[in-house]
């Protein structure tokens, strides 16, 4: 860091490790890599990300790379060439936020559970739309999606469903039986 001055009344500061526009190699570089999640995802969420602190997108990569998913921040006019070149439609101008990209290449819910309930606890993060089974989805189908039970806790469920009537058998013939025995016992004594 360095010290410049102007006037005697102006202070400023210069990094010498400014970063400076991308170059094209760059640019091409992160559609390329865009191109190819896009092409192996299942599930494509665009999130808000205005207002998130770094260490708060890293937090969020982190979990997200533990379901096998992944979070990109792009500017949403390289978003908008790489999903020309894969013949998808995006547009730009309808998101006034800065935006990045949950893909789930796994797993289509649990991207958007990760990004929902960070942005439940974070207050700062926002579910625009998505992109599921290659169609695009309004952020309110995204959250639905997201409240959904686990697919666990689903099968748990009917499970619990399935064996209930066949539990209530097995007590109601229990119940024959040891009435039977009862009335035995009593009638041997």
């Amino acid at each position: 860091m360095q010290i410049g001055c102007l006037r005697e009344t102006q202070i400023f500061l210069f990094n010498k490790n400014t970063t400076m526009a991308l170059t094209k190699t760059q640019k091409q570089k992160i559609i390329d890599d865009l191109k190819d999640k896009i092409a192996r995802q299942k599930a494509m969420i665009f999130v808000g990300i205005t207002g998130l602190k770094v260490k708060e997108i890293s937090d969020l990569r982190r979990k997200l790379k533990a379901t096998d998913s992944n979070l990109k921040v792009a500017k949403k006019t390289l978003i908008e060439r790489a999903f020309k070149e894969s013949k998808l439609e995006f547009d730009k101008n309808k998101y006034k936020e800065e935006v990045a990209l949950a893909f789930g290449f796994k797993d289509e819910i649990s991207p958007a559970k990760i990004v929902y309930q960070f942005g439940l606890a974070s207050g700062n993060l926002k579910i625009l739309a998505g992109f599921l089974e290659g169609k695009f989805k309004e952020a309110e189908e995204i959250i639905a999606l997201a409240q959904l039970p686990a697919k666990e806790e689903l099968l748990a469920k009917l499970v619990r469903t399935i064996a209930s009537p066949i539990s209530g058998l097995v007590n109601v013939l229990q119940g024959n039986i040891k009435g039977l025995i009862t009335v035995l016992a009593k009638a041997k004594t």
